[in-house]
C-alpha cells in the first residue's frame, strides 16, 4: 500500500496522465498497482501476437509513450495497441478485485441467489470475477485522456478503447462445482471467470487482420467507410485512419525500428519468412551450437534423468539495407 503522501508524489511524476487520470490515481493508488501489472501481461501478449511480423509491438526504453511515434500515425497497429491496452486494464483490475488485492472492489455483488443454464438450476456461490467494476474503471481511467480533445483520432481511439474493454467480457465463462452424492449434479454451485488473457488476444489479433479504414463523417461525430465497398465498422471492429509504413527500414518519424537483425524462418513462406521479412535485402546465416536436454528416463521414484545433447543449428538474420537507403529514411 502507498500512503497518500506517497500516492500523491507518484501520481505526479508519472507523466503523460491528464488531471482525471491524476485523480484517480491519487485516490486509488492499489488499483494504480494493478494497472501498472497488468501493462507487462498486455505488452507480453503483444509482442506474442506480432512475434512472426515485421512490425513486432517493439517497445521503446525509457519513452513513457511505451511505443513511442508508432503511436502517432492513425494505423492499424495503433488500434490495435490501443484495443490490447484498455483490454490488459480491465483484465487486471478485474483480477485484483476477484483476489481481494483492493478496497474499492471485490467478487459481482449481482450474483447471488439462484439462476439457471442449458444444465438447469444452479446456485450462485464462490467468487465470481467482478468485470462490470474493471470495465467502468478503465472506461474512466483510459478513456479521459480522449476527452479531453475533440478531433478524429480522439473518437478512433475511444472507439478502440472499447473493443478491448468488451473483448475480455466475451470471454467471461461460468465454472461450476458440483454436490451431491458422490459428486453427481444433483446440486451445483457456479461462478463467472475471466478466460485465459491469450483468449482476448488472439481474438483482437483477428480484429487487427478485418480492421476497417474509415474517415471521420461530415458533423464530426462518427466515421463512415474510406472504402465504400467495404462494411461499415460495427462496435467490435477496429478502425483506423492512415495506411501502415511497411515497417522494412528504421523511420524514425513513423516508429519503425526496421527489420534490420531480426531472426527469421528460412523454410516458411508467411510473414515470418526470410523474404518477408528481410523486404527482399537477403540474410546472413550463424551457425550456433544449441544445447537440449535429451534421452530423458524416469527412474523409481520420483526423479528424471536426461543427457545434455548438443547440435549445430543455423539461425538466419535479415540483413540491414544498404547505407543510402537508411539514410533516406532518418
Amino acid at each position: 500500500y502507498i500512503g497518500a503522501l506517497g500516492a500523491r508524489v507518484i501520481c505526479d511524476n508519472i507523466p503523460g496522465l491528464v488531471n482525471k487520470q491524476r485523480q484517480l490515481c491519487q485516490r486509488y493508488p492499489d488499483i494504480m498497482q494493478s494497472v501498472g501489472e497488468g501493462a507487462k501481461e498486455w505488452i507480453r501478449e503483444c509482442q506474442h501476437q506480432f512475434r512472426h511480423h515485421r512490425w513486432n509491438c517493439s517497445t521503446l526504453d525509457r519513452d513513457h509513450t511505451v511505443f513511442g511515434r508508432v503511436m502517432l500515425r492513425s494505423s492499424r497497429e495503433a488500434a490495435f495497441v490501443y484495443a490490447i491496452s484498455s483490454a490488459g486494464v480491465v483484465y487486471a483490475i478485474t483480477r485484483a478485485c476477484s483476489q481481494g488485492d483492493l478496497k474499492a472492489c471485490g467478487c459481482d455483488p449481482l450474483k447471488r441467489g439462484r439462476s439457471k443454464d442449458e444444465r438447469g438450476e444452479f446456485d450462485w456461490g464462490g467468487c465470481s470475477d467482478n468485470i462490470n467494476y474493471g470495465i467502468r474503471f478503465a472506461k474512466a481511467f483510459v478513456d479521459a485522456k480522449e476527452k479531453k480533445v475533440k478531433d478524429a483520432r480522439a473518437l478512433m481511439n475511444l472507439h478502440n478503447n472499447r473493443c478491448g474493454r468488451m473483448a475480455v467480457k466475451r470471454f467471461l465463462k461460468l465454472e461450476c462445482k458440483c454436490h451431491g452424492v458422490s459428486g453427481s449434479c444433483t446440486l451445483r454451485t457456479c461462478w463467472l471467470a475471466m478466460s485465459d488473457f491469450r483468449k482476448t488476444g488472439d481474438y483482437l489479433r483477428k480484429k487487427y487482420n478485418g480492421a476497417i479504414q474509415v474517415t471521420m463523417n461530415q458533423d464530426g461525430t462518427g466515421f463512415t467507410v474510406a472504402n465504400k465497398n467495404f462494411r461499415k465498422p460495427t462496435k467490435t471492429d477496429l478502425v483506423y485512419f492512415e495506411n501502415s509504413p511497411d515497417y522494412c527500414v528504421m523511420d524514425k518519424s513513423a516508429g519503425s525500428l526496421g527489420t534490420a537483425g531480426r531472426v527469421c524462418n528460412k523454410m516458411s513462406r508467411g510473414t515470418d519468412g526470410c523474404e518477408v521479412m528481410c523486404c527482399g535485402r537477403g540474410y546472413d546465416t550463424t551457425r550456433i551450437t544449441r544445447v537440449t536436454k535429451c534421452e530423458c528416463k524416469f527412474h523409481w521414484c520420483c526423479a528424471v534423468r536426461c543427457k545434455e545433447c548438443e547440435d549445430a543449428v543455423d539461425v538466419h538474420t535479415c540483413k540491414a539495407p544498404k547505407r543510402a537507403e537508411w539514410l533516406d529514411q532518418t
